[in-house]
C-alpha cells in the first residue's frame, strides 16, 4: 500500500484503526455534543494517518449519504470538539489534528457496477 511513492507503515495501519474506533464509538454514543448534528448517524468508513502521526483524515460518511457536504463541513467546524472527546479515549504521545472528508469510494463503486452492468447489456 503506497500513496505517490510512499509506503505505510504498520504503525500508520494501526494508529489509524484505533483512531477509526474512537471516532465510530464517539459518534455513535453522542460523546461530543454538537450542535444541530445527530452524530449516531455517520460512520467512519477510513482513517488515514501522516506519516508522524501527527494528522488524521477520517473519511466520513452519514447514513444514506444525505446532506453529506453539510455534515461535513459542521464536523470541520467542530473538530476541536471531537478531538477534545477523542483525547479520552486513547492515549498518544501527540493527538492528531483531525481532518473530516466526505467518503467518495461508495459513489465511485456504484459508478463502477453500473458501468459493468451496462457493459454487460451490450454484450448480450
Amino acid at each position: 500500500m503506497s500513496k505517490l511513492g510512499k509506503t505505510v507503515s504498520q504503525r500508520q495501519l494501526r494508529v489509524g484503526e484505533m483512531v477509526k474506533q474512537a471516532l465510530g464509538m464517539i459518534f455513535l454514543r453522542g460523546e461530543a455534543k454538537l450542535p444541530n448534528l445527530e452524530t449516531k448517524e455517520i460512520t467512519v468508513t477510513e482513517v488515514r494517518m501522516s506519516q508522524d502521526l501527527k494528522v488524521a483524515k477520517a473519511f466520513v460518511l452519514p447514513l444514506g449519504g444525505k446532506n453529506s457536504h453539510e455534515i461535513v463541513e459542521k464536523l470541520k467546524e467542530f473538530s476541536f470538539v471531537i478531538r477534545k472527546a477523542l483525547s479520552k479515549k486513547i492515549t498518544m504521545k501527540y493527538l492528531p489534528k483531525i481532518l473530516f472528508v466526505k467518503d467518495e469510494s461508495f459513489d465511485y463503486a456504484e459508478k463502477i457496477e453500473n458501468l459493468i452492468k451496462q457493459t454487460n447489456k451490450q454484450g448480450m
